[in-house]
């Protein structure tokens, strides 16, 4: 039987970090996961990440998992994949299935971080091929690289629906439609407004009846819903598509957990009953020596950066009760990472606002878009206010049209002006300080995660604007490439010249395209479509 200090369960965000963290201090530590590849779900996630530099913010979900797996080779961590953990037992020995013998490991400390299962909603047709979760999709397009369908109807409005939604465009595939019951958009304004311009509608306030078709997914049928998610009678309709995929949240997978002897309570959410490992403010069980982290630990799951943070908290906590460190030192570092957890789910967003209806408008006091929450853009109007969306100059200057308080602050420290600031607190909305001169660099429009900034310059020659955006579609369009400009809405508004198209290792993939468009289009073009 071999021995370890640390055993940790699950090589994804929350279990690299915690190995990695504990491996620094000097333990001997292992990690094992049933995949085939480590890193959980970041290999899956090709967009940039929220927050603050401190915490990967807009670096890449696969380049963030890339960083935890080589963090944690450097230190010596031994990682052991298509690994199946059936078990643990009394005194933290852990029975480990690799290929097709059993082995028997002993450890000081186990941390689980297992993570969380999607949710599936039953409706008819439901178990025909075509219909799957978001998450399997983008293992096929990701990891596979496999379209997931032709023509593909999203259900679910929460960050991973509307992430997952723009990532079904990037691959090629037809978006119909993102569907939620709830009357209003779940996740965040700047993801659903990047669907909206390209010509996507959202349709809250629906739900999928039946998913139609012989032996295989050929249509779906949805309808509205009443206050009470009811279906209405008489508003059915039916879309040619030909997969559904299902975004309607997530399960924490806490069995190895309750099969610790951990205690495990079922809390409510969104009207199911969801498993919830009770654990203390390090991540420790109800089990001596046993810690939780991540979404398995979470009855709403609060995405990789805050279960990076949740493994590094628990790994302090462990390398102190070991000797490895002093407790001073361990808690001055784990409440660091406590301010920061904090200022990630911070904002409009934050756990505690889960659900509620009556938020209007942000803390600083301006009205929060209707139209956003409804149906996934702003409109001009409802921008009007915001400090950095009605900005204007002479020459090239950037709009901001970030309108909701979530913790991001990229574009302030990508600034080689010092043109845009964002308070301490990073939920806050951008603002512009206007005694400097934007260069025109293009940095923060390719580097903000929501893809919420433009370059606008009405001065660009007589009777025309140029417009430039944010752009993540292959193949680029080149210089002299004529077609529509879209508003927010997505609807063509006028006639588009392409003038041109900027990339650089800074920018990530994230090209900076410069559009022609008459001057009264300033303001309402924002997106490119060729032909």
């Amino acid at each position: 039987m071999k021995r370890y200090e640390v055993i940790v369960i699950g090589a994804g965000p929350a279990g690299l970090s915690a190995a990695a963290e504990a491996a620094k201090k000097g333990m001997k530590v292992a990690v094992f996961d049933e995949n085939a590849g480590p890193g959980g779900q970041l290999f899956k996630q090709i967009h940039k990440f929220f927050g603050s530099r401190a915490n990967n913010a807009r670096m890449r979900g696969f380049k963030i998992g890339r960083k935890l797996l080589k963090e944690a080779e450097e230190n010596g961590v031994e990682v052991f994949l298509n690994a199946v953990v059936t078990g643990i037992f009394e005194e933290k020995e852990v029975m480990v299935r690799i290929d097709d013998t059993v082995h028997h490991y002993k450890a000081d400390y186990i941390v689980i971080a297992t993570g969380a299962a999607e949710n599936m909603v039953p409706f008819k047709g439901w178990d025909k091929p075509g219909v799957m979760g978001a998450g399997a999709s983008q293992a096929l397009m990701h990891l596979q690289g496999v379209r997931p369908g032709r023509k593909v109807l999203v259900v679910g409005s929460g960050n991973v629906g509307l992430i997952v939604a723009f990532q079904i465009c990037q691959v090629g595939c037809d978006l119909v439609a993102v569907l939620d019951a709830a009357p209003r958009v779940g996740g965040y304004g700047v993801h659903a407004s990047k669907i909206t311009r390209t010509g996507v509608p959202f349709l809250t306030s629906h739900t999928i009846i039946e998913a139609k078709g012989d032996d295989h997914v050929e249509s779906a049928v949805i309808a509205e819903v009443d206050d009470h998610f009811t279906p209405i009678p008489g508003t059915e309709k039916e879309i040619e598509v030909d997969t559904v995929l299902l975004a309607v949240g997530l399960t924490p997978m806490n069995q190895l957990a309750s099969n610790a002897g951990c205690r495990v309570e079922y809390q409510e959410q969104n009207g199911r009953l969801s498993p919830v490992t009770i654990v203390d403010e390090y991540g420790e069980t109800t089990m001596s020596g046993i810690y939780c982290c991540g979404d398995s630990a979470k009855e709403t799951a609060e995405g990789a950066s805050s279960a990076m943070l949740q493994g590094k908290i628990a790994a302090e906590h462990i390398a102190a009760d070991a000797g490895y460190t002093t407790e001073a030192d361990a808690e001055e570092k784990a409440e660091e990472y406590r301010k920061t957890l904090d200022q990630l789910s911070g904002g409009m967003f934050d756990v505690k606002n889960k659900g509620r209806m009556d938020i209007s408008t942000t803390e600083e006091g301006y009205p929060i878009s209707q139209s956003l929450l409804r149906h996934g853009y702003i409109t001009a109007e409802e921008l009007k206010g915001f400090p950095a969306a009605s900005y204007e100059a002479d020459g090239p200057h950037p709009v901001i049209e970030c309108t909701q308080n979530i913790p991001c602050n990229p574009c302030r420290d990508v600034c080689p002006a010092g043109l845009i600031h964002v308070a301490e607190d990073i939920t806050r909305i951008p603002e512009i300080d206007y005694s400097q001169k934007c260069t025109n660099c293009g940095m923060c429009v390719t580097n903000c995660p929501g893809q919420a900034i433009f370059i606008v310059d009405n001065d660009y020659e007589p009777g025309y604007a140029t417009v430039s955006l944010p752009y993540e579609f292959l193949p680029y369009p080149e210089k002299g490439d004529k077609g529509k400009a879209l508003d927010r809405s997505g609807t063509p508004v006028c006639d588009a010249e392409i003038v041109s198209v900027r990339t650089a290792r800074a920018m990530d993939n994230t090209a900076f395209l410069t559009m022609k468009v008459p001057a009264e289009f300033a303001d309402t073009a924002r997106f490119f479509r060729k032909g």
